[in-house]
């Protein structure tokens, strides 16, 4: 009984919060631009290894996809670590 009590208080509040951003054009604003300079510095980070590393691919796909930073994250923390072990 108290999961779902919990599910339903957290679904209230998700809901009021949802609806303060929508009411606040310059909160939304703000959050756009946090998650513009969010997903460029992991980006250009993510950019800048696989250039130096030579990989076409990664630099390619890195460039074309905008996936708020996730693949950026994971590039760098995953997959660039594996190509350097297999050398």
């Amino acid at each position: 009984m108290d999961s779902i009590a919990f599910f339903l208080y957290s679904k209230t509040t998700i809901n009021s919060m949802l609806e303060e951003l929508l009411s606040n054009p310059s909160m939304l604003l703000g959050l756009t631009y946090a998650s513009i300079f969010w997903e460029a510095c992991w980006k250009l980070w993510a950019l800048w290894i696989a250039g130096n590393k030579k990989d076409k691919f990664w630099f390619v796909v890195l460039f074309l996809l905008s996936t708020v930073g996730i693949l950026p994250i994971i590039y760098i923390f995953i997959i660039s670590k594996q190509k350097k072990r297999k050398k």
